[in-house]
This record gives structure tokens, C-alpha cells and sequence, in this order.
């Protein structure tokens, strides 16, 4: 155990951690590289530069002529994944904190950082991009001394693209990363911290045994799930699986044991043996809980089962996607989806295009509100169409975040106006060093939802950074916004908003769909309602023949006679005739402004 170390990678989105780490695995010989960043291997990843699915590898390092196993186990950056971070960092004993020297320490990096000391890693602070032009390592290294309190000489300055400071990175790991504590002859207590999934072999389960031993063919059992199996092989994770005969205490490697269900492995989760289990398990443990909702339908009706198809077999890479079936009259047949964030849900709708070339349309996505109606009994609701009548309703309680916001003082008062505008009330504000401060924002989840984060990055010209956690519900006074089509509610259409920007929202709306729902034979009557008072109205004018143009000269009645006619039919044909909803208006409520 004296050789073993296990760290995690501290930065925030696009600071150069993968790069960083392919440069420790090329260092210690662990892999080729034969292109950029070989720990991420989605394509989704490397177009987009982020990591959305955290890796482990294992590398071997000799340090005065001692052999040591350094376990580096990858976290993804963005806020949707914080949990998940959390447990990767709990696997832990030591973190880089790697800061870009261009750009200085900004929100995720914070936020991850606080994680980590409550966990007591020990920090090892990187400052990475060093041989750029524009880098500015004096002015950030006084950044992390006021943020972490260390010594300017702990600090290493290193380049991810040349290379430079990667040897200093390695000893500082063996050197100040704590050994792993634990007790090899006690009762066996492994903590999961991720799961891949294998079409061949089933669900792998990634973990990091803290107390004693697990041996190939074990009887296990996961402690929250209450499942039972047998560990069919168990090994390390170098850039392929390497099977052993035994994981013994401190180290991190897989478990198989042909499960195929990916909800049975929580992350978080304690693996220990059916005949001595362990008297408590790990501390921790969450249930992942989606935050958004959104419904996604297939454009074709005919695809609903290959969605559900592919849904399926999504959910077996990412149990914290869940779904079950909806139906609207719109749209027809199609599921309602929870995703941990915005970019899950991105990424969700990218890889259903991309990996099974499903077409989807998705609807506005909401969050997840708890309804007390009079008698008292509350019921969490996910999609507007599921609110009881306004008559049983006592009172909404609606999901509020803690924002932190990290920005240069330039853009200090559109970022103010921006979260104010959004319902956002103003806890704290504190500089960081020099002109950057960070701004603490109680604001509700709901209306970040739409199109919070784009807004912030235009206004601060890219140079904000957001992150935040979910705080506490709160009673809010919310109306349901209906969108009606010649008198027919449109159910995607419908929205939950404050009562305060209801009205303004369903002009907003009124407008955009006059624009997109085409012309039809007959008026189309657009309308926004909040329960039975309409707010807002606009007409799409019916496409007209000119039924008097063979009428020339003569008497007035004729013309008459004959508009007379057209009038009756359009009336008809009003009665009868339904109305399309493009696939466009769906998406033009995302993109209101």
C-alpha cells in the first residue's frame, strides 16, 4: 500500500486537463499517443473539448528506484455532473488543482476545490498553459495562494502541449499525495464511483477498495441496492482492462460480474462480501435526481418503439437518464425525460442523432415542481399538462439554485441586471483578486432553464463562469401559460411561469407562432391563456381566392351573392379543419429573444 497513490484532476472546462493528462501517461510509458486527448474517446468529447464520461487509468512510475502505481481518476468539468465528481473525488486522497495561466481560477474550479477539501484531499496546484503568449503565471499564482493559502514555491508551472513541469508534477505526487488508509484484514468496503458499459460483458463496475480484500470469484453485494452477485473477474484499469487475481485495500480496479440492468449500479454505492459484510456503509451516497424535463417524441410516429429502443440502450452508458412514456395530443406518442442539466440534455439529444439517427423534437424543457393542494398533500410534477385544476391548488413551491458567477468587474451591472431580471436575489459578493469577483445568486432553477447561460456569456463577451447547486424549493406564485389554436389547447406548447412575466411571455409567444405556423384556408386564432382568461391573441389571415374576379360590371348584388358563398365554406371548413404545428415552433419558445 506504502506505493500506491490515487489522485483526481481539479479544473474547470477547458483548462487543459486532458491534455495534461496524456502527457502523464506518455511520461511514465503507460500508452502511445497517437493523437490528442486518449482518455477521451467519444467523439462527441473531442469535437466539443469537454469530458462527459470520467475515466480511470492506471500508470507505473519509478521514483528513486522504487516502483509506485499512481490510479489518476478523470472527473468530468461541467456543473450537470457534479455529483458524480464528488464520489470520483471521495475515491481520492490528493487532486491537481490545475489553473490555466491565461484565463485565472474561475467558478467550476472553485466549486470542485471546496469539494475536495471537505473531503481532506491534499492539493498539488498546477498553473498549466505556461508557454503561451498571453499567459500571466505571477498574477495567478497569487490568485491560488489567496484561495488555497499555500506557498508560492508549491506551486508548479507546467505546459500541457510542450510537456514542460510534467516530471515535477509526477514527484510532487509521490512525494505530498497521502498513502491510502484502510485496513486489509477487515471486512471487505469498496466504493463505486463509476460504471461502463460492455455489450459482451455486461455493466463494469469501477471502484476503489478501502478495507480489505476482494478476490476473483467472490460472493458480493451492493449495499443500497440490496443486489447480490459474483465477481467474475476483477482487475486494473491500464488503457485496456487488465485482469488480476485479487484488489486489495487502497487499490482502484473493475469489478464484472455480468449485471445488466445499469440502474442496479448506483455511483456512490458500498460493494462488500455476502458472508462478512461490513457494518456501515460508505458515507455519501445520493440517488441521482434529474433536474430538467423535456419531452422528446419522434417526428416519425412510426419510430416510437426504435426510440424507446435507443433510450434503452442510452441508458445502459448514462443511468442518470431517466424517461417514461407520455403522450400529447400535438405530438402523439413519445417519453418523458429527466436529465441532470442542460448539457446533459444536449448531449442526450446529440448522441440519439449521432449513435442511432433517431430525429426527435424535443419540447420546452421544465423542472420538477411540488403542488400542495388544499387538503394538503403534496405531488411533484414534471410537465404543466400534469397541474391539477387552479381551483384545488393551495400553493407551488419551485426548485431555487445557488449561482456562483465569477467575472471580471467590467461586466459587474449587466450580469446584475441580467439575474435580477431572471428573479434572482443577490446573497454575496466578494473579489477573488485584482478586478474578478464572484457573485453568489439565489435564482429559480426554472429560469435558468431556457437561455440563462447563453445570455450570460454574450453580455460578459465569454469571459464569465457559471456554476451552480441546487439549494432548497420555495413557495412561488407560478401560472400555467396555454397556447391555443382556434380554441384547442396545444399541450407542448404549455408552460409554467411566473406570475409577474406571464403575460409578456404569452404576447412573446403569440407573435413567434404567427410567423411560423403557415397560412391556411381558413383564420388561425392564436391565443395565450392563463387558466380561462386569454392574455394574448394574434390571427394567421386565411389564403383567399378571388371568387369576384369573373365579375365585371353588373349589379353589386352578385358580388355579394358570391362572397356570401366563400364565407359559408370557410366557416365550414374552420369547423373541420385542424391546424399543423411545425417542427420550428417547438424550438422557436427555447430562442425567444
Amino acid at each position: 500500500m506504502d506505493h500506491i497513490r490515487n489522485f483526481c484532476i481539479i479544473a474547470h472546462i477547458d483548462h487543459g486537463k486532458s491534455t495534461l493528462a496524456d502527457r502523464l501517461l506518455e511520461y511514465t510509458q503507460t500508452i502511445k499517443i497517437t493523437e490528442g486527448q486518449m482518455l477521451d474517446d467519444m467523439e462527441l468529447e473531442r469535437e466539443r473539448g469537454i469530458t462527459i464520461k470520467s475515466h480511470a487509468i492506471q500508470m507505473e512510475y519509478t521514483f528513486d528506484k522504487e516502483k509506485y502505481v499512481l490510479n489518476l481518476i478523470d472527473t468530468p468539468g461541467h456543473v450537470d455532473f457534479s455529483y458524480e465528481v464528488s464520489r470520483s473525488i471521495a475515491a481520492c486522497e490528493g487532486a491537481l488543482l490545475i489553473v490555466d495561466a491565461t484565463q485565472g481560477v474561475q467558478a467550476q474550479t472553485i466549486s470542485n476545490l471546496y469539494m475536495a477539501i471537505d473531503h481532506n484531499l491534499e492539493i498539488i496546484p498546477v498553473i498549466n498553459k505556461i508557454d503561451m503568449p498571453n499567459a500571466m503565471p505571477e498574477e495567478v499564482e497569487d490568485e491560488i495562494v489567496d484561495l488555497i493559502g499555500c506557498d508560492p514555491e508549491d506551486i508548479i508551472r507546467a505546459s500541457g502541449k510542450t510537456g514542460e513541469g510534467v516530471p515535477e508534477i509526477l514527484e510532487a505526487i509521490v512525494k505530498r499525495i497521502p498513502v491510502p488508509k484502510g485496513d486489509v484484514k477487515a471486512p471487505l468496503q469498496a466504493l463505486i464511483f463509476d460504471s461502463i458499459f460492455n455489450s459482451f460483458r455486461g455493466i463494469i463496475t469501477l471502484c476503489k477498495v478501502d478495507n480489505g480484500v476482494i478476490k476473483k470469484g467472490d460472493k458480493v453485494k451492493f449495499v443500497q441496492t440490496g443486489m447480490e452477485y459474483t465477481a467474475d473477474e476483477v482487475g486494473v484499469l491500464k488503457m485496456d482492462m487488465v485482469p488480476t487475481k485479487q484488489l486489495s485495500t487502497g487499490e482502484v480496479g473493475y469489478i464484472i460480474s455480468g449485471i445488466k440492468n445499469a440502474t442496479e449500479v448506483k455511483v456512490g454505492d458500498t460493494v462488500t462480501h455476502i458472508d462478512t459484510p461490513c457494518k456501515h456503509a460508505i458515507e455519501g451516497f445520493q440517488e441521482v435526481k434529474p433536474m430538467v424535463f423535456a419531452g422528446v417524441y419522434p417526428i416519425d410516429p412510426n419510430d416510437y418503439e426504435n426510440l424507446r429502443a435507443s433510450l434503452e440502450k442510452l441508458q445502459l452508458n448514462d443511468a442518470s437518464l431517466t424517461f417514461q412514456p407520455e403522450s400529447s395530443q400535438a405530438l402523439g406518442f413519445g417519453f418523458r425525460c429527466g436529465f441532470l442539466g442542460l448539457l446533459h440534455m444536449e448531449i442526450v439529444q446529440e448522441r440519439l442523432d449521432r449513435e442511432f439517427n433517431m430525429d426527435v423534437i424535443t419540447t420546452v424543457p421544465n423542472v420538477s415542481y411540488m403542488v400542495y393542494d388544499k387538503q394538503g398533500n403534496e405531488k411533484e410534477v414534471h410537465n404543466p399538462s400534469g397541474l391539477p385544476d387552479q381551483t384545488m391548488i393551495d400553493h407551488i413551491e419551485e426548485p431555487f439554485i445557488k449561482a456562483s458567477i465569477i467575472t471580471s468587474s467590467d461586466y459587474i451591472g449587466p450580469i446584475m441586471t441580467l439575474c435580477l431580471d431572471k428573479r434572482g436575489e443577490l446573497v454575496s459578493q466578494n473579489y477573488v483578486s485584482g478586478n474578478r469577483l464572484e457573485l453568489i445568486f439565489m435564482i429559480p432553477l426554472g429560469e435558468i432553464v431556457i437561455d440563462f447561460y447563453d445570455k450570460l456569456k454574450s453580455i460578459s463577451k465569454g469571459y464569465a463562469s457559471f456554476d451552480y447547486h441546487i439549494d432548497s424549493f420555495r413557495p412561488s406564485k407560478l401560472a400555467k401559460l396555454d397556447i391555443l389554436l382556434n380554441g384547442e389547447p396545444v399541450d407542448a406548447l404549455s408552460t409554467l411561469t411566473h406570475e409577474s412575466n406571464a403575460v409578456t411571455f404569452g404576447r412573446r409567444m403569440c407573435e413567434k407562432l404567427k410567423d411560423l405556423i403557415p397560412r391556411q384556408q381558413f383564420d388561425i386564432a392564436i391565443q395565450a391563456a392563463i387558466g380561462a382568461k386569454i392574455v394574448a391573441r394574434e390571427t394567421v389571415k386565411q389564403v383567399r381566392k378571388d371568387v369576384t374576379a369573373k365579375c365585371y360590371g353588373g349589379d353589386i348584388s352578385r358580388k355579394r351573392k358570391l362572397l356570401e358563398k366563400q364565407k359559408k365554406g370557410k366557416k365550414r371548413m374552420k369547423q373541420i379543419g385542424n391546424v399543423q404545428v411545425p417542427q420550428k415552433a417547438f424550438l422557436a419558445v427555447l430562442k425567444l429573444d
